[in-house]
């Protein structure tokens, strides 16, 4: 299922990551130091990281290695439109980055977009579930065997790859998948 405006999910979602890349060469030519703005687990200066760090990354090869299923997945989570892909994504951003703050160790600083990224991901293979529909089962089916092993990123297997972004983000998407079904039955019409 594609966005109902595809051309301005595409301008989104080209946006966004042109966004991304910008950032990135900012930080990577200038002495800014922008990735000590990440979340920092459980430091009341770290709070501000959870609106910051999915526009930052470690270094080029990190922001090259999220762009594919970034904008892939993004665009694909506004197949319901770009008011309702703002409500997901936030949710996500939100979910993954508390989660990050709350349970990750207490050295370093996460940044990335890899959390939007398996949010997307959980939100667009469970949504047919909660909303019992086959064409978004469909979906869900062809997106997990492309995409599917990138769920692994959800366990601890690397010490510099924040596992905790991955699972919170994913659950992130699972809760927005859920807010959506049920905002959808709340304006779903009534039978007598």
């Amino acid at each position: 299922m594609l966005p109902p405006k595809p051309v301005q999910a595409g301008i989104v979602m080209g946006a966004f990551t042109l966004a991304l890349y910008l950032i990135e060469a900012l930080d990577s030519v200038l002495p800014l130091a922008l990735d000590q703005n990440g979340i920092i687990p459980r430091s009341v200066d770290g709070l501000d990281g959870i609106l910051w760090a999915p526009y930052l990354h470690a270094d080029w090869a990190h922001l090259f290695g999220n762009t594919l299923p970034f904008l892939v997945l993004g665009f694909l989570a506004m197949a319901n439109g770009i008011g309702q892909w703002v409500a997901v994504t936030a949710t996500i951003w939100l979910v993954s980055g508390a989660g990050v703050w709350l349970v990750s160790p207490d050295y370093g600083v996460t940044v990335g977009a890899s959390g939007l990224c398996f949010g997307w991901l959980l939100f667009l293979l469970v949504r047919g579930i909660f909303n019992r529909s086959a064409l978004q089962l469909g979906v869900a089916l062809v997106l997990f065997m492309y995409w599917g092993s990138m769920l692994l990123g959800v366990l601890p297997t690397h010490p510099q790859i924040s596992w905790q972004g991955h699972l919170f983000g994913a659950l992130g998407g699972v809760l927005a998948a859920w807010f959506v079904s049920q905002a959808n039955k709340a304006q779903a019409p009534q039978r007598a």
